[in-house]
């Protein structure tokens, strides 16, 4: 029996040596698998960044010097909120209507500041009067390139559908130019995107105020199926950050 055990055994490091041999090939073979994917995806491209998102407050001071005071203190509360102020702006028919966007990185995190900064106490502290105009901007488009023009035009849609009113806002667009006004941004309301808005600078004032009044823009709004009136503001930048 002892002579049988020590035959058998050699048989047995012969089979364990090859199980072992084919399991490292097979790891080493895994391991590598594992890299060469790691690789295609660092090597993959990189797609682009969607452009940021914005909380944009427009209401009327009593005074835009003390309310601008109170405005600058807040940037730990901005913070907090993942806010950063980006634009400053006064109306133009108006400089005491006062217009802040700021960049926002949650919308559920800046309706939890404007809950705060709706109060009767921190409006009646900030000088503001009325109740605020806010819009949660998802942005689609900005125009970040650099033009000498500090005037701007805010218009607020109501549209039908996005896509069909998409399609003629581009076709129109060398109209525009025409009339003095260059695209800068577009986006809609967080949740429904038949709340519109976009931003223009501004290159001609009278251009662009007859623009917004003719009987053309009138119908071809119609037929992009905007509904109700527009709103339209011009105000001028007072401090890009």
């Amino acid at each position: 029996m002892k002579q049988n055990k020590l035959s058998f055994t050699p048989m047995v490091a012969m089979v364990l040596c090859f199980f072992f041999s084919c399991s490292s090939r097979t790891n080493r073979q895994a391991s590598e698998n594992i890299i060469d994917s790691a690789h295609t995806q660092m090597q993959a491209p990189v797609a682009p960044h969607k452009p940021g998102n914005e909380l944009i407050i427009r209401h009327k001071v009593i005074n835009f010097a003390k309310w601008r005071k109170e405005y600058e203190s807040q940037d730990s509360i901005h913070r907090l909120h993942g806010l950063t102020k980006y634009l400053l702006g006064r109306g133009m028919s108006d400089s005491n209507i006062v217009i802040a966007i700021l960049k926002m990185d949650d919308v559920k995190n800046a309706k939890e500041f404007m809950d705060f900064y709706g109060t009767k106490a921190y409006m009646k502290k900030s000088r503001v009067m009325g109740r605020p105009r806010i819009i949660y901007l998802d942005r689609i488009m900005h125009d970040s390139t650099k033009v000498e023009q500090n005037a701007r035009l805010m218009v607020d849609y109501e549209v039908k559908n996005w896509d069909s009113w998409k399609k003629e806002f581009d076709k129109d667009r060398q109209s525009r130019l025409e009339a003095g006004l260059k695209d800068r941004g577009l986006g809609y309301s967080f949740g429904d995107n038949h709340l519109v808005t976009s931003i223009f600078a501004v290159t001609d004032v009278q251009k662009a105020t007859a623009f917004l009044k003719s009987p053309v823009l009138k119908q071809k709004m119609a037929r992009a199926g905007v509904e109700g009136p527009p709103g339209f503001f011009f105000y001028n930048i007072v401090q890009k950050y």
